[in-house]
């Protein structure tokens, strides 16, 4: 009796995993990835190649060294900083002599950059800022470890100053938040908070205060009706709503935060950067109790390799599809090989229901990100002066984007037993053009075997095999032009030749082709009998 085919379906789902063994990820998680770069996991299912970044205005920000600051105003609108050099004193008149390796602040909309103001102190560091609306106007306070904090007003592009007069201890604050109509102003241990409704009133008859957590401040935040504070050791929670009833409670004294700029909100969670990974501090079912879990443990060997780089990063989200983004920042290394994660939630709470991939490519000290209307924009910027749109583009900023996804060793049914591989069909979501380079790996890609024959890299797309499009105006089957009904997808054929025991599939897209989908693979494969 001839011994059948059997299908294998791969749904591509699961994201990035580096915390099991090759062969317990390639029976437990079929469709996960040992390498997922420049891909995220789609909420609507499946793998889909990150779109690029473009130019947010083709004139530099002027000044030397990285941009300091970014936040994003509008999808048209961008204050950003950098640090003033004798180029920007000649190209504006509102800078002088004495503005020498200050840090500026620009207003742009796309096109040149127009200077708003300048920091009191040189050589100041990357700042933070956060927004307030306490008269009808949306105000943005910025602080940047050195000097005394700015406040932008996005009506007119506003630009002033705090200074010693309200009052010294706030000059060089590196971390701000406003909480409870109260501005919070972290610098060392200690933190500075406003009179009710007020940036700048540090009267302490007004309702002003200090508060000292024993620890350096590493980052605030506020959550459910609490004000998260991270230290290099610890985290507590400020309850409360002035001066009278401020109280600190602890969280835990185990572990802390080690970078103000990983601490995002995240879909209903804190997400943070620790000495062992990115933990989400999450509400429980208790009232009042919190959890701390390792989102990043799956990707265990990744996540601890990432944070080895360096103590420089940056964060941002994308609301629209439930994304946390962190960035490592290393000035000496090239924008092509610089790393990041991105971390994709599809359950409302907790470290479970993520899904990781990597990015290669996007080199970002600060980032930022907003809605206006229904338009999600999100930019960011390095040290080469320009703001880019991320999100924007097929490529970046005119190079190629290189995805790759390659599967775990998978044995299929039994790892002993010897198989061979006939058939593939890849289902996949493109957008237009896709070309794909396809490459199955077997036995896990042993080289020291004589009797294992590594298949030939396969193409896949325009100039691939046979195409089945349904639902478009002209569809191929196998080169002939056949028209069906029905949902948009198609279905790419590809004959195989293989003998296997277990086996990987890899595919690469280096292209500035536009995005697309990986959906399912079907492997069509014979069983042999034990021998």
């Amino acid at each position: 009796m001839p011994v059948q085919w059997t299908t294998f379906p791969m749904e591509f789902k699961g994201g990035l995993i580096s915390n099991l063994t090759p062969l317990q990820q390639g029976t437990n998680a079929i469709g996960s990835a040992t390498i997922l770069q420049n891909f995220e996991s789609d909420r609507e299912g499946g793998y889909s190649k990150l779109k690029g970044y473009s130019k947010f205005s083709n004139t530099a920000v002027p000044g030397t060294g990285e941009i300091l600051a970014m936040k994003v105003v509008s999808s048209g609108r961008a204050v950003v900083a950098r640090k003033v050099d004798a180029a920007a004193i000649a190209a504006y008149g509102t800078l002088a002599s004495g503005d020498l390796n200050k840090t500026a602040y620009y207003h742009g909309t796309g096109t040149t950059w127009a200077h708003i103001g300048t920091s009191s102190s040189t050589n100041t560091l990357k700042a933070r800022f956060a927004d307030f609306n306490f008269t009808q106007e949306d105000k943005t306070i910025f602080v940047d470890s050195k000097s005394f904090p700015v406040i932008y007003n996005a009506s007119g592009n506003g630009f002033t100053a705090l200074t010693s007069s309200n009052s010294s201890d706030v000059q060089g604050a590196e971390n701000v938040v406003v909480f409870k109509n109260h501005a919070f102003y972290s610098k060392g241990s200690k933190i500075f908070f406003t009179a009710p409704n007020t940036v700048d009133d540090f009267a302490t008859g007004n309702g002003a205060g200090t508060i000292n957590v024993g620890h350096d401040v590493t980052g605030m935040i506020g959550f459910r009706e609490q004000l998260i504070i991270f230290t290099t050791d610890t985290i507590k929670k400020l309850v409360g709503n002035t001066s009278s009833d401020f109280r600190l409670e602890p969280i835990t004294d185990r572990i802390g935060c080690i970078n103000p700029d990983s601490i995002q909100e995240f879909g209903g969670d804190i997400a943070y950067l620790s000495p062992d990974g990115i933990r989400l501090l999450s509400a429980t079912d208790r009232i009042g109790d919190l959890a701390l879990d390792i989102a990043s443990d799956p990707i265990y060997k990744d996540a601890n390799d990432f944070i080895a780089q360096t103590d420089t990063f940056c964060s941002v989200l994308v609301r629209g599809k439930s994304q946390y983004r962190l960035f490592a920042y290393i000035p000496s290394v090239q924008a092509a090989s610089a790393a990041g994660l991105i971390a994709t939630k599809f359950i409302a709470q907790g470290g479970t229901g993520i899904a990781w991939s990597t990015t290669k490519g996007l080199k970002v000290n600060v980032a930022d990100s907003t809605y206006s209307g229904a338009t999600e924009t999100i930019m960011f910027a390095n040290d080469d002066g320009f703001c880019y749109r991320m999100d924007s583009g097929n490529s970046f900023d005119g190079s190629a984007i290189e995805a790759v996804y390659e599967s775990p060793f998978m044995p299929i049914t039994d790892p002993q037993i010897r198989k061979t591989l006939y058939k593939l069909s890849l289902y996949a979501q493109p957008t237009g053009t896709m070309l794909l380079d396809v490459n199955f790996k077997i036995d896990f890609d042993t080289k020291n075997d004589p009797g294992v024959v590594q298949p030939d890299l396969i193409q896949i797309g325009a100039s691939g095999g046979g195409v089945s499009l349904y639902g478009a105006s002209t569809s191929v089957y196998g080169g002939t032009g056949v028209t069906f009904g029905g949902n948009l997808d198609q279905v790419y054929f590809e004959n195989l030749v293989g003998s296997f025991k277990t086996i990987a599939m890899r595919i690469t897209d280096n292209s500035i082709n536009p995005t697309f989908t990986l959906d399912t693979a079907v492997l069509e494969y014979r069983q042999h009998d034990r021998q």
